[in-house]
């Protein structure tokens, strides 16, 4: 098959939903236009796999527009959105994947975008990298280059990069500003407490909200849990983002002080069991758990299934477990919660983010003969083309340094 979707019937939906998307998508709209104008990307073949949302199908249509062939996988089981697959199928897209798929099918279709043989990868997390390098290394030589969209996954090419595993270069995109300092505050901090209220229907204000990791993600969840009333309280590892954390007004502490005391609790780490199931076992009766990093590994779901007595479905996507004498209750499997139980980040969060990834294309297509097997950032004018393409696209006018101030910042000779 061409594709293989729930059920190629969602499209008419999916073709509304991505209409309603690049509706909010000025920026990338406007290097669609470009694209579609000078072909930049023409002979190109392109493997993605990135969340099948609408506003990744804004970024399939760029792509293509731009003179790419694209074929499209979801990177996490859960986050696939079905009318959307079934969309880009009706568009002739290569598309793989449907929300709830097992693991197995999750690996079968990233071997499906890996039989397409891309000349470059778009990844969410690294596991389409991962496994082009671990079970097709004949394939690599053909490979140009990559681009990555997460932390986590520029977090793992980084130490493929150390262990001198990685074979082609890849592109940061997550390091530009207009992704990280854009998708990671403003997109995490409102679609992951949107994923949890759509799942639990729960008040956040009065609530004691513990964030688990101050990064940039936790730095956008905190902020818009406390908008919405919450007494906020940070884990951290890290001392300066503790101690950033602690400047911004919220209470840190361990988390064996945290599980005596929250109400909801909210990973965003890029690490590994930041909630242990002894630690879930001591929360209170009818906490709440969710996770916003990449992989479901930042909760200890399995060690938590152990430790209950029973586990039932309470709604949609939201599980409970007793444990002794108290019931806690994950949600969306402990998996991405923003795109398990909801829709993601908002549209006008992911046109930059879309952006720097189309943007990440041409320039590794101009770039890549004289690129090394390594980690790039994006040049810093390639962010500030982003930055400009937004405001514009937003209605915002912003000054422009004069002659003098310039000739000034670039001298060191006028002082006091």
């Amino acid at each position: 098959m061409p594709y293989q979707v729930k059920d190629i019937n969602l499209h008419d939906q999916g073709l509304r939903n991505i209409e309603w998307a690049e509706k909010q998508m000025g920026a990338l709209m406007a290097v669609q236009k470009r694209f579609q104008k000078e072909k930049p990307l023409k002979g190109y073949r392109i493997g993605m796999a990135l969340h099948v949302t609408k506003e990744t199908a804004a970024l399939v249509r760029t792509l293509r527009v731009g003179g790419a062939e694209v074929a499209i996988t979801s990177c996490n089981p859960l986050s696939t959105q079905d009318d959307v697959a079934a969309a880009l199928a009706y568009e002739d897209v290569p598309v793989y994947g449907h929300k709830g798929e097992s693991r197995e099918d999750y690996y079968r279709f990233l071997n499906e975008v890996i039989a397409f043989k891309p000349h470059i990868t778009i990844d969410d997390g690294c596991d389409l990298v991962s496994e082009i390098h671990t079970k097709h290394a004949h394939l690599l030589k053909d490979v140009a280059f990559g681009c990555e969209e997460t932390t986590t996954g520029v977090v793992r090419l980084r130490a493929m990069e150390r262990d001198g595993a990685l074979k082609y270069p890849m592109i940061a995109v997550n390091d530009c500003h207009t992704k990280h300092l854009m998708d990671n505050f403003y997109g995490t901090g409102q679609s992951a407490i949107d994923g949890i209220i759509r799942a639990s229907n729960l008040l956040i204000s009065g609530k004691t909200f513990v964030v688990v990791g101050y990064g940039n993600c936790g730095k956008g969840v905190a902020a818009r849990a406390r908008g919405l009333g919450a007494e906020v309280v940070v884990t951290e590892v890290d001392p300066f983002c503790a101690l950033q954390a602690r400047m911004d007004g919220f209470r840190v502490m361990p988390m064996e002080q945290a599980v005596e005391i929250g109400d909801v609790f909210v990973t965003v780490t890029g690490g590994k069991h930041a909630v242990r199931a002894d630690q879930a076992e001591r929360m209170k009766d009818g906490a709440v758990l969710a996770n916003a990093g990449h992989f479901d590994i930042e909760i200890d779901v399995a060690g938590i299934e152990k430790l209950a007595k029973r586990k039932r479905e309470i709604r949609p996507l939201f599980e409970e477990y007793t444990i002794g004498d108290r019931a806690i209750y994950l949600c969306g499997e402990g998996r991405l919660v923003n795109l398990a139980c909801a829709e993601g980040h908002p549209s006008t969060v992911m046109a930059l983010s879309f952006c720097d990834q189309a943007l990440g294309v041409e320039y590794g297509i101009r770039h890549y003969r004289d690129m090394e097997p390594k980690v790039y950032r994006l040049p810093d004018e390639i962010d500030q083309e982003v930055a400009r393409l937004q405001l514009k696209a937003m209605g915002v006018e912003i000054d422009a340094l004069t002659a003098e101030q310039k000739a000034y910042l670039g001298s060191w000779k006028e002082g006091t």
